[in-house]
């Protein structure tokens, strides 16, 4: 991602915002090009300069699940309004693109309201692809004043291919190997370890946003819903480290103002915030949004609750996960949870496809919702992390996908043995080298559909586990063998206590080519050197260019993997 001067975005936002500005060809061409669009006219300068009255936006802005067509847009606003935006086709230096390749639009979206925590989001679609954009949020009140307005950027992935059309970033037809790249991670604001400003706050954020990439998978353990935030912790060589603090992060998160409180948390850090005005995020989640190593129907077994189900709390999670993601909200991935007769959650879907160009299509499980009970994995008959629609979806997806390079964004790591208690595993590993059995049953039957369909060059990619690893699967190790070779990649926490390595199991043939963990358990994030994110850059020759790093920027690891054809 290529930065460009906030004194140029900032003027040129504000230009959008000023209807003297605008023509009335401008405002016909922006109706003709968006049917959803509305005229500049209606947004309301007059109310501008009441300053007092004007809406704020607390938790900044960010965008999310950038297409090559479409993205989501997000912000929270101080009181109710409808979201608002204006977005430009600018070039690499931030300037407005002119003439033929001048795109410019003005959407309205949803309501903020106390029943979504004054959380708004826009879906624009119908964009050209390989285009960087420049976009301005901000919201109208009931009486049709604007609020403050906040700036960020955003790219579309590239087009299909050369010559079909698709608009490119400088206005011409993108590419189909245009390169990008992306980072990846987990785990922000665990284990007590909350915003230090004293040390710069959440610093990793601040180290994959200097990498200027063009978009972010979180992956999972979004917020720690679980882990109170005192206001210092002593390290274990004695340094005080000292949190923000705030009600809702005090205590576990039971209430939905809890747990939306975690999300309000989190957004304070100036680094994060700077970092999702500019990287758009595909966001996962994972237990630690909800409980420890939660699974559906569960009855938790920890004194710091008075709501145990875990179930309820699940459904409060969720929801205040969802208010703050910028994931769509359309009928195909967002429907309520309900509860049935016997206090099951039926929750939404929020595992998807999201596309971007030819070279690469990335695939967002989510390894909790489906999740079966933690025992000690060795049953007979398969069990469940994804469930068997989504195992089918996915198999679905990942056959028919043309893209060269089908990264598989996993919330939890596939041979990485992770315990629940002395005999129960949270993971998908079950401590057995044997055959499948339980949870690895599903797997199986996946990585075989890969290999009976003839599918090429999937890499997986998680964090969960609080170190970062390159690991190669292979049937040659292995004591299941029906599936071809593959790469996981993991690399996380990017702001919480540093753990591992673990142990692995050799149902599937992992050979640990690489891990880096925290000195002792628990490590803090103060030195950056045991914090970790991903980092991929898709080179032009339609290489996948992996780097493992601490979150001081350092590269750790490196790896290039070539495309099978």
């Amino acid at each position: 991602m290529t930065d460009f001067p906030r004194r140029t975005l900032l003027k040129s936002s504000l230009a959008a915002l000023t209807v003297a500005g605008g023509t009335a060809a401008a405002g016909a061409a922006a109706a003709q090009a968006a049917p959803s669009a509305v005229a500049p006219s209606s947004i309301a300068p007059s109310s501008i300069a009441l300053l007092r009255k004007r809406l704020t936006l607390p938790s900044g802005i960010a965008s999310g699940d950038v297409t090559s067509s479409s993205a989501v847009l997000w912000s929270r606003a101080s009181g109710q309004g409808r979201i608002t935006a204006v977005l430009h086709a600018v070039d690499d230096a931030g300037n407005i693109l002119r003439g033929r390749h001048a795109f410019r639009r003005v959407l309205r979206g949803q309501w903020a309201t106390e029943a979504s925590d004054f959380t708004a989001k826009i879906h624009a679609d119908r964009l050209p692809a390989g285009t960087r954009f420049a976009y301005t949020l901000g919201f109208e009140d009931d009486g049709g004043a604007l609020s403050e307005t906040q700036q960020g950027t955003f790219r579309t992935a590239p087009g299909t291919a050369p010559g079909n059309g698709t608009t490119g970033r400088h206005g011409g037809n993108a590419p189909s190997s245009a390169p990008q790249s992306f980072v990846w991670t987990g785990d922000t604001a665990g284990q007590g370890w909350g915003i230090n400003e004293e040390i710069g706050g959440m610093r990793g954020y601040r180290a994959m946003h200097e990498t200027r990439p063009d978009f972010f998978i979180h992956s999972g353990d979004t917020i720690y819903a679980d882990g109170p935030i005192a206001a210092t912790v002593t390290e274990k060589d004695g340094q005080i480290w000292r949190n923000i603090v705030t009600e809702e992060v005090s205590k576990v998160a039971e209430t939905l103002k809890e747990f939306r409180g975690r999300h309000r948390y989190n957004s304070m850090d100036a680094n994060m915030r700077a970092m999702f005005a500019d990287v758009p995020v595909f966001a996962q989640w994972d237990d630690h949004e909800t409980h420890n190593n939660w699974y559906p129907g569960q009855i938790i077994d920890d004194a710091r609750y008075t709501e145990r189900n875990v179930n309820v709390l699940a459904a409060r999670g969720r929801q205040a996960w969802q208010e703050n993601m910028p994931i769509a909200d359309s009928a195909a991935l967002w429907r309520p949870g309900t509860f049935d007769d016997g206090g099951s959650y039926q929750p939404a879907r929020i595992y998807r496809k999201i596309s971007r160009g030819p070279q690469l299509d990335v695939f967002c499980l989510d390894m909790r919702t489906f999740k079966s009970p933690n025992t000690d994995g060795k049953e007979p008959y398969a069990t469940s992390l994804l469930g068997q629609e989504q195992v089918d979806w996915l198999i679905r997806e990942v056959r028919t996908s043309k893209a060269t390079w089908k990264v598989i964004a996993a919330d939890l790591p596939l041979g990485i043995i992770v315990p629940d208690g002395p005999v129960n595993q949270e993971s998908l590993a079950n401590r057995e080298d044997g055959a499948p059995l339980g949870r690895e049953l599903e797997l199986a039957a996946v990585l075989s559909a890969f290999k009976r369909h003839g599918v090429r060059n999937t890499v997986w990619l998680t964090a969960d586990v609080h170190y970062c690893a390159a690991h190669h699967y292979s049937p040659e190790r292995a004591a299941f063998t029906d599936f071809d070779p593959f790469w996981e990649f993991v690399a996380g926490p990017i702001n919480a206590g540093s753990f591992g390595p673990n142990a692995m199991d050799a149902t599937f043939g992992p050979e640990v080519v690489f891990s880096k963990a925290g000195r002792f358990a628990n490590e803090s994030p103060r030195d950056g050197e045991n914090q970790y994110f991903g980092h991929v850059e898709l080179g032009t020759d339609g290489t996948f260019n992996v780097s493992l790093r601490n979150t001081n920027g350092a590269v750790l690891y490196r790896k290039t993997l070539t495309p099978e054809r």
